[in-house]
């Protein structure tokens, strides 16, 4: 959360949220003053996000059914938005980082944990294998109008094997010079 700059009274969107781990995490750093968009496809997730939010009594935790090409989230209306291990998933991923890009305010951050493959398979493999080339999830940021700031560091799950890196994008201040792919 450090590497996406993410502090209190900020909005935030985890995209691909499924039963809330990171929502949850996110929802702690921004605090009650702050908003936390808890993006999913699947009702039944969703679902218990919010019992559990409501539980909690985390108000700033709101859920959003998204579509599988849309996040669903208004233009401009979030400081920053993750996806974790979740890319490789989205099958409409160009519609889906658009909407991305549109949710985030102009200097808005980006975040993208996914499992490391090798690259020149096809994008079906990719979902098959749960996991995603870093270059190919640059180049699709690329595309979507996303600069490219760093790697932060990663992280190796021990079950199951998988490396996971951490690429942060920016949405420019200035977006008049980008114009995104649909």
């Amino acid at each position: 959360m450090d590497a996406l700059g993410l502090g209190p009274d900020m909005s935030v969107a985890d995209v691909g949220s499924g039963d809330g781990y990171f929502t949850f995490h996110l929802a702690a750093r921004v605090g009650p003053a702050g908003k936390v968009y808890a993006v999913d496809i699947d009702e039944g997730e969703l679902k218990k996000i919010r019992r559990r939010a409501k539980a909690d009594g985390l108000g700033q935790i709101e859920t959003v059914l998204g579509a599988r090409g849309d996040p669903r989230l208004g233009a401009e209306s979030v400081d920053v938005a993750l996806i974790v291990n979740a890319y490789h998933e989205m099958r409409d991923y160009d519609a889906m980082l658009a909407g991305v890009f549109r949710a985030l305010k102009p200097g808005g951050v980006f975040g993208l944990i996914e499992a490391e493959d090798e690259p020149g398979k096809s994008r079906a493999s990719y979902h098959d294998r749960h996991r995603m080339p870093a270059e190919v999830v640059r180049e699709d940021a690329a595309r979507a109008g996303f600069r490219f700031l760093r790697e932060a560091p990663g992280f190796e799950r021990p079950e199951g094997r998988k490396e996971f890196y951490f690429l942060v994008f920016e949405k420019p201040q200035d977006i008049s010079a980008v114009i995104p792919s649909p």
